[in-house]
């Protein structure tokens, strides 16, 4: 899966607007225009490289204003505004930070991984997805492929998709 892939399955998934999706950048601290989104959100070749259209940056921007449209902004003990984390560091993290601030953003339970997963039609163990939710430095961790994360955005969509018709 390459990064804009991600944001085209999520953005169908949650049934997110363009509107919606030029503040969900703009929250994550990205100005885009409707001409960049459209780019953005247009399927690249498979033989292309993972971020020709959506860099790993702007995929965490997207994913940190996704947490701000969803939570609102997270505050210290004094009241003042944290700020977002960048955890993607190697495009091997990518799939583990995005499912993790999902987690986050859309307040989701390992129970509703696990629904997803079921609609997606596979069965992951509850042990095998805390590995792939840990931190990189946790000695189960283990790095989530694609496998994760294309299932469960397909079943976030089917859930979601399904209950709307």
């Amino acid at each position: 899966m390459n990064n804009n892939d991600i944001v085209i399955r999520l953005r169908y998934a949650l049934t997110i607007s363009n509107a919606d999706m030029l503040k969900i950048f703009k929250l994550g601290g990205l100005e885009i225009t409707n001409e960049r989104l459209a780019n953005i959100l247009k399927r690249q070749e498979k033989e292309t490289v993972r971020d020709q259209n959506l860099s790993m940056e702007e995929l965490e921007r997207f994913m940190n204003g996704l947490i701000l449209s969803q939570r609102g902004i997270k505050k210290d003990t004094a009241g003042q505004p944290l700020p977002s984390t960048f955890d993607m560091q190697k495009e091997a993290d990518i799939n583990n930070v995005v499912l993790k601030k999902l987690k986050i953003a859309m307040m989701y339970t390992s129970a509703d991984y696990q629904s997803f997963f079921k609609s997606a039609g596979i069965e992951v163990s509850n042990a095998e997805l805390s590995a792939v939710l840990r931190r990189p430095d946790h000695r189960n961790y283990r790095p989530a492929g694609n496998r994760y994360l294309r299932n469960i955005l397909k079943g976030m969509a089917l859930e979601y998709r399904q209950k709307k018709a």
